[in-house]
Parts: structure tokens; sequence; C-alpha cells
């Protein structure tokens, strides 16, 4: 005779917490509100992280089970860091607590029920190459793996079923809105989806999305699974919610349907990721969602100064659609934020460059400065003057400018337009030629340098029959456009004019093949048309690319030289760098059209989520804050342009006083270098104090200047 006996979890016991001098009254507010749900509104450096730190740690110490709370974050490690704390303050054991991300709290609910949706137990879970694998085998299964019409690459495709999923928008849509250029491929498109996703389940796997899409099928139709989840997570809170796209949001909802304990926190004024699916709509209409919902505000700021706090509540007040809010700054007075127009964008870099050698000279270290842009391509001077001048620097937004494979691969065009002899160069432009891959690449290599060998190793030779017969007649289309396009850039006066040579790049295939290879593929062709811009300071390509390799070349050496440098300052896009802070913040190129972007500016929203985005980029400094732009962009077709101050400086008030202007004037001092002194007397070190090189602040001036669930994975097709 045997007998089940059912253990209980044992509540811990009550515990007083002390928040005194920990937390201030606006947090307090927060950690001891009641149940129900729950608006946290946490301003820019106001502690969000310490407060929702702080109300699980209440619920633990107020006798909730652990078992009973479900911590979402946007990274484990969030999760860790906040769990541990709780412990330290509880005393509890906090692997109980349900913490993570979306998909890491989504793939330990479906261990437990993914039989609901016909998985089996074990199922596998597909990272970013098993994923391009299974894509390219269901492009091959419907025959579309050879066409006359380029079709997207399973890069392209993968990321852009992803956005279906994670908007929950129609694939058709997605693809009308994201990549036009393939509409006519509609019909095709949803069929390699549609077995794309028949393999996975086949496979019994899911991809990342997958753990998120069979979670809410899981919450939305199938009812005994809800009324367990819930009845498990009794309170839930979410860190980040501003970040959020419609499909976690989808999922919290459900969760927190019956017992509505949810507490939400975020900033919408940081809301800067609609490029990657997040909806702005959850955060701002979390009221209407839940109308007996309390809101609390976080404004008290222990990051910055009052001086770039003023600037930045100032700047986000222009947005219509946003929870109004003021933060304060618990921070003694600093000095007032530099408005810095430049000459052109040459300028800019020198200054960047200067300033960033006095602000180290001042005792602020090179980790704690940075350079923020909006596009990654901003910072490509920026990063050649560094290098010039022995400054040490990573670049959080990506690899280093010119090791970026776009910008390797146009410049391989002009490397073996220049020295046919450049093997690696023309097998770089051949793999990247439609229907060429690596064996036939070595092969046209091959031949060519038979014909270098008798001493006719000219760029034309590539169209000799016996170079070009070693490609096959899926490739000699693109081949012979390849060999025209080389030949081009070899001769006058396209060989001595490495700005046209590039644009030249661009338009002859390169454009197509980066927008059937890469989603992010407008970002990308920015960079190379920002590259032909800086060419065309060249007198010839010869000089253009020596440049580029001996900088590119002294560049890795700063970090090379005697292992890594004790210290090294950060380039990074402002998306990138949302929820960082350095003493000293340089934002770079604030000019109409590139911050804000102008692709951004066709809608109020996305003007709006521009302002985000520069109030993100001016509450990263806690000290010092520099806004720039040039006056005048890089000469195009031989003449030079005049750029807008970005409007979120010109829409700055003149009264109250929010920036000082700095004038910048050029006596061609030679600059110092951080390695080794000077060969010329030192620049004066802050141009505040010494206006005779920088000129004195003008203050009278202008600022300006669906499927089956169950049959693999319900995705929207």
């Amino acid at each position: 005779m045997s007998r089940r006996y059912q253990l209980k979890t044992a509540a811990p016991p009550a515990r007083a917490l002390n928040y005194e001098g920990l937390l201030n009254d606006q947090q307090i507010a927060v950690v001891e509100a009641g149940n129900g749900p729950i608006l946290v509104i946490a301003g820019a450096g106001s502690g969000k992280t310490r407060t929702l730190t702080w109300r699980v740690a209440r619920l633990v110490a107020d006798g909730v089970a652990p078992e009973a709370i479900l911590l979402l974050t946007f990274t484990n490690k969030a999760a860790r860091e906040m769990l541990k704390r709780v412990e330290e303050v509880c005393r509890v054991d906090t692997r109980r607590i349900a913490g993570g991300t979306f998909h890491h709290v989504a793939h330990e609910v479906l261990r437990e029920h993914g039989a609901e949706l016909g998985y089996q137990r074990g199922y596998s879970i597909l990272d970013r190459e098993d994923s391009r694998d299974v894509m390219t085998a269901a492009i091959a299964d419907c025959g579309l793996a050879v066409g006359a019409r380029r079709f997207p690459k399973a890069d392209v495709l993968i990321d852009l079923v992803s956005m279906a999923v994670n908007t929950q928008t129609p694939l058709a849509d997605v693809l009308a809105d994201r990549r036009p250029q393939f509409a006519p491929l509609t019909d095709d498109v949803l069929r390699v989806a549609r077995r794309y996703a028949e393999r996975k389940h086949a496979m019994n796997a899911m991809d990342f999305d997958d753990l998120l899409l069979n979670w809410k099928i899981l919450l939305a139709e199938r009812e005994p699974v809800r009324r367990a989840l819930a009845e498990r997570w009794r309170h839930v809170l979410v860190d980040e919610y501003q970040d959020t796209n419609r499909l976690q949001g989808d999922v919290v909802d459900l969760i927190a349907a019956e017992h509505r304990n949810l507490c939400v926190v975020g900033d919408d004024a940081q809301s800067i990721y609609s490029f990657r699916g997040a909806h702005f709509e959850n955060i701002l209409e979390f009221e209407k969602r839940y109308p007996d919902a309390r809101r609390f505000d976080l404004t008290i700021n222990y990051r910055s100064t009052p001086q770039i706090l003023e600037l930045a509540n100032v700047s986000i007040a222009g947005n219509l659609r946003q929870f109004e809010k003021l933060l304060s700054a618990v921070r003694r007075d600093g000095t007032l934020p530099a408005l810095v127009p430049c000459r052109d964008v040459p300028q800019q870099a020198a200054f960047v460059a200067q300033r960033v050698l006095e602000l180290r000279d001042e005792g602020i270290p090179l980790p704690e400065i940075a350079v923020l842009y909006r596009a990654h391509h901003h910072s490509m001077e920026i990063q050649f003057e560094l290098a010039r001048r022995g400054i040490p620097f990573v670049v959080r937004s990506g690899v280093r400018f010119f090791e970026a494979a776009h910008v390797k691969d146009v410049l391989a065009h002009l490397r073996f337009a220049r020295n046919p002899g450049d093997e690696l160069a023309l097998k770089r432009c051949l793999k990247i030629t439609r229907g060429v891959g690596t064996a036939t690449a070595e092969a046209v290599w091959s031949a060519f340098a038979v014909r270098r060998g008798r001493g006719q190793g000219t760029v034309d030779e590539l169209l000799a029959p016996d170079v070009a017969s070693q490609v096959p007649a899926k490739g000699r289309a693109g081949y012979t456009r390849l060999a025209q396009l080389l030949r081009k850039l070899a001769r006058k006066p396209t060989s001595e004019l490495p700005g046209e040579a590039i644009e030249e790049v661009l338009a002859n295939g390169y454009e197509e093949y980066l927008r059937a290879e890469f989603l992010n593929a407008d970002s990308r062709i920015e960079d190379v048309e920002q590259l032909a811009q800086y060419a065309r300071g060249y007198e010839d390509t010869e000089a253009f690319l020596s440049e580029i390799a001996l900088l590119t070349e002294l560049s890795a050496e700063t970090v090379s030289e005697g292992g890594e440098p004790d210290e090294k300052m950060i380039l990074s896009s402002v998306h990138q760098a949302k929820g960082l802070e350095w003493r000293a913040v340089f934002v770079v190129w604030l000019a109409d059209g590139r911050f804000p972007s102008a692709q951004a500016l066709k809608d109020l929203q996305g003007e709006e989520e521009e302002r985000r985005l520069f109030y993100v980029a001016c509450t990263r400094a806690k000290d010092e804050l520099y806004l720039t732009y040039p006056v005048v962009a890089a000469p195009r077709d031989r003449e030079r342009v005049v750029m807008k101050a970005s409007r979120f400086l010109e829409e700055l008030p003149a009264e109250p006083e929010l920036f000082e202007r700095w004038q910048l004037d050029d006596p061609g001092v030679a600059a110092p270098s951080l390695g080794a002194p000077p060969a010329t007397p030192s620049l004066p070190r802050d141009p505040r104090v010494v206006p005779a090189l920088f000129g004195a602040p003008a203050d009278d001036e202008d600022a300006s200047g669906g499927g089956e669930p169950g049959a693999g994975g319900g995705v929207p097709f």
C-alpha cells in the first residue's frame, strides 16, 4: 500500500525592510504599492533597477512565495543581478523566483507544456546558423535557390519572418514595408516561410521567435495552461517595458489577465527601438488597457548635472505623445552644455580628438569619454582622426568603419582596378557576384594569373575567353558586369576620382547585392555613400587607398603594441549607448537629415522617436556634454553643401540659457598626440578659459547654424 504526501512551500517569514538612506520617497512609493496594475515611468538615471529590485524584495519579505513571482528582463544578467540583491536583503533562495528574459522563461514553459503544440520533450533550439541552414533548405525545397530574378537570401528571409512574428503583422505587409523590391515575389516568399515552419516542426525544433510565439499560443488557446501559469505566477514584473514588442506585450497581458498583479517599469522618453519591432503603444496605452492602473513617476536623476538635465527636459517637451515629466538633479551645478558648430566634417573630427586629449589631461580617463552618433558612418572621420593622433578607442556600434565587410567589398573593387595583381581583392569581388562561388573565383584567378605571367595582366584580360570561360553559365551575366565595371574603374577619369569610383561600384550591382543580402541594407548603403563623400577629398585613388591602409594599420597598432592599452575611449551609436553613462559625451553630426535622419522625418511618429533618441544621447552625460555638427558637408560633384543645424538644436529656446556656443578658430597648429609630445607647443587646454583660440561664446547668436498552432508555429503568413 502506498500513500501520496504533498509537500507545501513554506512561506518565508515576514521581514521588515529598512529603506532609510537607500531609497527616495518616489522609489519607496513604488516599492510599497499594493496589488493591482502599476505603471512606473522611470526617467533616465532615476534608479529604476534599484526600485524594481526592492519591490521584489518587499513582496518576498511580506510573505509572497518566491515561486509566485515572475520577473521579466531584457538580459539574463540583469535578472541575476537583481535577484542576487534580493537574496542579500531577504536571505531567501531566489533560484525559486522565475526570472530572466522573455525567451528564457518561454523555454521553461515550453519544456513543460510543449506537447500541447505537438512538440516532443527535448526539442532543439535553433541558433542563427541553424536557422539559416533550415531556411536555405526551405528555399531549395520550393525550387527558388536559382532563378532569373534575384531571390532574397536566407538571412534576409529570417529577419523578415522574425519581424512578422514579433510585431504580429502579416508577412506580406512586412515585406511590402521593409523590402518593397521583393513585393513581386510575395507568393514565393510566403511559400518559403510556410515550408520553413514545417521543416522546423518536423525536426522537433524551434527558433528564438517560436519560443515567444508558442508561449503566446499556449496562453491564448490552451485555457488549462493559461490558468496553471496564472495560478503559479501571482505577481508579474517587467523591466524596460518601453522596449517590448507587440508579441511580448500580448504575452504579459495574457499572463496577468486573471490576477492583474502587474508592475511594468520603463521610460516612454527612451523608446527608440521601433526598427527592431518595439511597440511604443505598449507603454503609452497601458492605462487604457488597465483603467484601474496606478502610475508612479521616478524623476529624481542621480547621473547628470542640472544643466544637462534642463536641456534634455526642454528638448523632450517638444513631443506630443508622451507622459509629461521633468527630471530633477541630485547633483550640484556643473558647466553648461557646449554647442560647437564646425566648419566642416574634418574640423568636427579634429575638435573631438583635441578636446578628448584635453579632457584626459584634466583628469577624465578615456573610458569615461564617449562619442555618440545617429549612424555608424558618422564616426568615419572621427575614427581616422583618433587613429592619426594615437588615441585608442573601441567601437560599440559595430566593427571599426574600414573593417566592415561592405566597406571592404567596395574598396576591393578600387584596389584591383588600381593593382591587377591583387589576388585577394579580385577574389573578394568575385565571391559577391551572383552565380560565382569560391571554386569559380579560384579558377578565374588561376587563368588570369597565367596571362599575367605572360605580361598580359591588365584588367581587360578578365574578359579574355580562357579567363571568362572559367565561369559557369549561371554566373556569366554577373561576371561580365563585374569585369566591365572594373575596366571602367581602371580607366581615366574614374581611375583618378575615388569618390566617383565608389559611386560606380554602388550603382553597378553592389546596391542590388546589399538589398538582396541584408535587411539593414539602407544603413550599409549610407555607409558606402558616406565613404564616397569622404573619398572626394583626395586628389587620386592611390593616395586614398594608401591612407586608408596606413590609418587602419595605425589604428590597430594603438591596440596591439605592447598588448591592450590601459584605457580606450568609446565610439557608439546612440541606440547601442542606451543604459550606459560617461562623464563626458560628444553628440556629433547634429544636422537635419543626419540627426534626425531624413528617413525618420517622413511622419510625426518618426520625428518624435528621433527626438527621444536625442534625449537618450544627452542623458548619457554625467558632467560634460558637447553638441557638434558640420556647417558644410564634404564636396559632392565638386560642390559644397551647407548643412542646417538639427531641429533639435534650433527648437531650443534662447531663454533660459541652455548651452553656450563655442566658435572654433583653426590656427593650423599641429595637434598633440597621446603617445608622444607634440613638436609644437600644445594647444590651450580649455576653450572656455582661452577664448583667443576658439573665440568667445556668442551669447546673441541663434543656435541654428497566422498558421495552425501545433503545425509549425502559427506564423502570421
